[in-house]
């Protein structure tokens, strides 16, 4: 196959509904932040109804406002996302260096994690060279209420937040030590809020957790120390081990700007 036929293989893969409502996301700029639909339309080469569908689909979905009868600007969809994806990016690349040093000095697994929902979502990890390890993969979504990074990531809500945010789920599914209903849930996570740091135990093996905290003082990430019990379960182990998660807690938060 040559290059213009797989340039032309290529071109047949391409939604074009998809490229044009992408081409209009990238027509607004610092300098034109208002554009009308035939503003969009002539652009892109088409007639105004053929890009009515894509704008209205884009106004439902929060990728544009409506600011007059034919007039759209970016909707806070567009500036939440990537506001959530480069803080995100921000936090690991802060992180990545204090992680792998408590590690090495641990010589356990860390993990970093934030909440997406009710998930704990894990962007990070700095495994442990050792045969019995904790090792939770990168993308990984575990129930916040039933881990002990996920608890820590819940206590950045408040309790009236924690019953919004709960209100159609159902804890009673999920195995003990996790809590059962939303009351008990409130009581925990106001505990683990109060300590700072939360120990889990499951399956032979121990995290010890806590928050990061952001310039504004609220919880953006949370961060573990994981092992075997044979290595974490001595109150003496448990002690050192939480000092160092806790340096490494205040290194990372001072970096975003926490005080």
């Amino acid at each position: 196959m040559n290059d213009i036929e797989e340039m032309e293989r290529e071109t047949d893969y391409r939604v074009p509904a998809l490229q044009r409502g992408l081409s209009i996301l990238g027509m607004f700029s610092a300098r034109e932040r208002i554009l009308s639909m035939s503003d969009m339309a002539e652009r892109l080469g088409v007639s105004s109804s053929a890009v009515y569908r894509i704008v209205q689909t884009l106004v439902d979905m929060g990728y544009l406002r409506r600011v007059g009868r034919n007039a759209f600007e970016l909707g806070t969809r567009v500036i939440s996302d990537g506001f959530s994806y480069l803080a995100s990016r921000d936090i690991v690349e802060v992180s990545m260096p204090h992680l792998n040093a408590l590690r090495d000095r641990t010589s356990l697994s860390c993990h970093l994690s934030i909440r997406d929902q009710t998930d704990s979502l894990y962007l990070y990890r700095a495994l442990a060279p050792q045969r019995l390890t904790v090792n939770i993969p990168v993308g990984t979504r575990l129930p916040c209420h039933s881990t002990a990074m996920g608890r820590m990531l819940l206590t950045g809500l408040d309790e009236l937040e924690l019953a919004q945010l709960y209100h159609n789920v159902r804890l009673d599914d999920y195995p003990l030590p996790a809590p059962r209903t939303l009351p008990e849930l409130q009581q925990l996570i106001a505990r683990d809020r109060e300590q700072g740091q939360v120990v889990h135990r499951s399956d032979y093996s121990t995290a010890i957790a806590t928050a990061i905290y952001d310039h504004q003082g609220q919880v953006v990430a949370a961060i573990n120390l994981s092992g075997p019990d044979a290595v974490m379960t001595t109150p003496f182990a448990q002690e050192q081990f939480l000092k160092s998660l806790l340096a490494t807690r205040d290194s990372i938060s001072g970096e975003l700007g926490s005080l």
